[in-house]
């Protein structure tokens, strides 16, 4: 693993992997830089991947803000010395929408798979939250990742269980749970941030599964919306964990994009 510094000197980790241009992946909730490990190992056969172990789910490190972890992705930007492409992923594309507001000149291209900006309001409230943090408080983590994928992401109850349960076996994921629900925090603090994205001038797509939850997917087009230079790609079949489940074709929108934009 690599380390630059951040503007507040924070260490930045990252992967760093493959050779030529460079692109940066930003995961989404509960991924420490290694959910991505199968998306980056396709591309690093013709770029230069600069996978992220985002700030937000380092467990040496306090919860941060969604600008704390633009300050990490410009610093890794600077690491490389020229514009990426950066791809980033629910929460962690809210980071790459950010991103290229506070710095369009570090980036060539951005890829972006449903966004979880709360463009209707909050995702959930703060009852809700409440209820996840005393879940996690009582040593259930499987049962706040329950509670979090029905009431915020909009599972049916029956499958945000059983995302629960495989959450609550998987020591790698469940003590990434209590870090899930500060990034939903981080999430609200940016809010409904559409009308910075109207300024964008980095060729963007903008991708959602079609067997996605319709509030996932709204969201897709609404940035779609209000962004100029913009391209929707809509993955027939998948859901949100379409990095996981069909990289090949994650990586082939973010390989298309990157050879646009050479």
């Amino acid at each position: 693993m690599e380390t630059t510094i951040s503007a507040d000197g924070t260490d930045v980790r990252f992967y760093d992997e493959g050779h030529g241009r460079a692109i940066v992946i930003l995961g989404p909730g509960l991924d420490d830089g290694t959910r991505t490990k199968k998306l980056a190992a396709i591309l690093a056969n013709r770029f230069r991947v600069l996978r992220v172990h985002r700030r937000q789910y380092r467990l040496d490190l306090e919860p941060c803000s969604v600008a704390q972890e633009v300050d990490d992705v410009i610093a890794i930007a600077r690491y490389v010395g020229e514009p990426v492409i950066i791809y980033g992923h629910s929460s962690g594309a809210v980071v790459a929408l950010e991103a290229l507001v506070a710095s369009p000149s570090s980036f060539a291209g951005a890829v972006l798979f449903e966004p979880a900006l709360p463009v209707n309001g909050p995702w959930t409230g703060p009852e809700v939250i409440k209820q996840m943090r005393a879940a996690i408080a009582a040593g259930k983590p499987g049962k706040a990742m329950a509670i979090f994928t029905h009431r915020a992401i909009g599972l049916p109850a029956w499958q945000a269980r059983l995302v629960g349960g495989f959450t609550a076996l998987i020591p790698h994921y469940r003590r990434l749970v209590p870090s899930q629900i500060d990034d939903l925090d981080a999430m609200h603090e940016v809010g409904n941030h559409l009308a910075a994205y109207a300024h964008n001038t980095v060729p963007t797509v903008l991708v959602g599964g079609g067997r996605s939850p319709e509030r996932l997917t709204s969201v897709v087009h609404a940035v779609a919306k209000a962004m100029p230079r913009t391209e929707t790609c809509m993955l027939h079949g998948r859901d949100h964990g379409a990095d996981l489940k069909a990289p090949k074709e994650i990586a082939q929108v973010i390989a298309a994009l990157a050879d646009k934009v050479s």
